[in-house]
């Protein structure tokens, strides 16, 4: 449900909820374990052409959720992507159907480790199973039916939203014309590994997780999962970015040399740890970082096979100061991409904010992006 609104957006939205998978027909995950119910937080932004030919399905990065575009009435929070959809926009609501949902193990409407497990009556916890990408891939698959489109334009995503929109390419291209991979990985280095597991450890480390336990305890890992956030924030932007944004600059005109908050950087690191506590569950960040490193779906040998057969064509995008998910990342796919003989553009491009880059507002990247959705609606008349 959409409203126009202002300088472009769609106004106020409204998310929906699905229930996908039951009891009685659970969802099969990856690892065989089975999940019900499960239910699944979406939104929905412009009109279904008549023929369905309009579709672009949304997967979200680690800490996004369904809400991509425009504000919920109340807290007015605009979507973690609302530079690029609305009217006029890269993704033109007046011709383009836009679906987003929040991803399975998440914690903003959709079943998750924080949800209540019905044979206990409490929520899951660490009992919730293990995921794969392949995992959030059927459960975006089971929404696309519920919502009657078996086929959709477009597949577009960022970060671990580009690894989901890679895997569902490889595993079900029949589901895609357009595959659109922006500042991704097709496997983790070490360090980016080595990044998430001191976040984690921050988590299950704090005092009050109580083992994954904490909702029962009454208790909260806020220090724990305040710190993992401040330290990915540090990882998702470039030095340059820092540097001109901050500087040395101390936090106050005057202050005493301590170990307390002395620099502006540290105080803006503070605030995002903080904020971060609002709109997130340490379960899910522990969950779904974790799908993150042990993501390699070229190390099957069959993984090509699916999409050399019913070939998608590619657009993939980096950001020359993205060093979390360094172009060299998006190469390793181009390489396995185009030795299958794909159709793949690809281009890096120019951005001093680092991994963040793919959330914001660049002419030169939302003309890319707006070049390649355009021609695709053009060959699906």
């Amino acid at each position: 449900m959409t409203e126009i609104w202002q300088d472009g957006s769609v106004g106020l939205v409204e998310t929906q909820t699905a229930r996908l998978f039951t009891a009685e027909d659970p969802l099969v995950l990856a690892n065989g374990s089975r999940l019900g119910p499960v239910d699944v937080a979406y939104e929905t932004y412009g009109t279904l052409a008549p023929d369905a030919s309009n579709v672009v399905y949304l997967c979200h990065a680690l800490t996004g959720d369904a809400h991509a575009a425009g504000w919920h009435p109340g807290d007015r929070r605009p979507g973690w992507w609302d530079n690029l959809i609305g009217p006029g926009r890269p993704l033109d609501t007046d011709r383009f159907f836009v679906v987003s949902a929040n991803l399975l193990g998440g914690c903003r409407g959709t079943t998750g480790p924080g949800s209540i497990d019905p044979a206990t009556g409490e929520a899951y916890g660490m009992d919730f199973p293990l995921l794969d990408v392949a995992d959030f891939v059927t459960v975006h698959r089971a929404l696309l039916a519920h919502l009657g489109l078996s086929r959709v334009l477009a597949v577009l995503g960022g970060s671990l939203g580009g690894m989901q929109v890679l895997q569902w390419s490889l595993s079900h291209p029949q589901d895609m014309t357009h595959a659109i991979i922006v500042a991704a990985s097709s496997r983790l280095t070490a360090q980016n590994i080595a990044f998430s597991a001191v976040a984690r450890r921050a988590i299950t480390d704090d005092p009050h997780f109580h083992e994954g336990r904490y909702a029962a305890a009454g208790t909260s890992p806020d220090v724990g999962l305040s710190i993992a956030r401040m330290m990915a924030h540090i990882t998702y932007l470039s030095e340059d970015a820092l540097t001109a944004k901050f500087g040395r600059a101390p936090q106050d005109e005057e202050s005493t040399r301590g170990f307390g908050i002395d620099f502006a950087v540290e105080s803006y690191l503070d605030h995002q740890g903080q904020a971060f506590l609002e709109r997130f569950d340490a379960l899910s960040y522990l969950y779904l970082s974790r799908v993150m490193d042990y993501f390699d779906p070229f190390a099957r040998p069959d993984a090509l096979v699916h999409v050399a057969a019913d070939p998608v064509r590619y657009l993939l995008l980096s950001f020359d100061t993205d060093w979390r998910f360094s172009t060299a990342h998006t190469l390793r796919m181009l390489h396995h991409l185009e030795g299958a003989g794909l159709p793949v553009t690809f281009r890096e491009l120019s951005s001093p904010y680092g991994h963040d880059s793919f959330l914001l507002e660049d002419a030169v990247y939302h003309a890319t992006l707006r070049a390649f959705l355009d021609r695709a609606l053009e060959e699906a008349r």
